[in-house]
């Protein structure tokens, strides 16, 4: 079955902030499909300067919170990062990749199709860990 994988259009490196980039990150996610009982928050963690950009690291964090379990018993992170060239061109828009908490497979936005399973998957994983201990 054809999908259409869907984008944004990113933010140049010239008028990248880090306020910016979390309201892009948020603009990505409202593209996901995924049940409407999720529910997620968008944290900067750091900057990370490195010899030829400047790599923004954000944490977006997932649960599922009922009437009779408001406090989740575990939680799923997605990790952003949003790199900015010092080298390429200011006005050639912000790279943009992010992995899962427990997956060290890097996607790129427009290139993959996000699934709601991977964060069903973290989240029962973590409970079966804690249950067992």
């Amino acid at each position: 079955a054809e999908y259409d994988i869907k984008n944004i259009q990113w933010t140049t490196c010239k008028d990248f902030t880090v306020q910016r980039g979390q309201e892009q990150i948020e603009e990505y996610i409202s593209t996901w499909e995924f049940h409407e009982s999720w529910l997620h928050w968008t944290q900067f963690l750091e900057e990370e300067d490195t010899k030829y950009s400047k790599r923004y690291h954000y944490r977006v964090c997932w649960s599922t919170p009922t009437r009779r379990k408001p406090i989740p018993r575990a939680t799923a992170s997605v990790y952003f990062v949003i790199e900015v060239s010092k080298i390429k061109p200011a006005t050639l828009p912000v790279e943009v990749f992010f992995v899962l908490e427990t997956s060290r497979l890097i996607h790129r936005p427009g290139e993959c199709r996000f699934r709601e399973k991977w964060l069903k998957d973290i989240i029962e994983n973590k409970i079966i860990l804690i249950e067992s201990l």
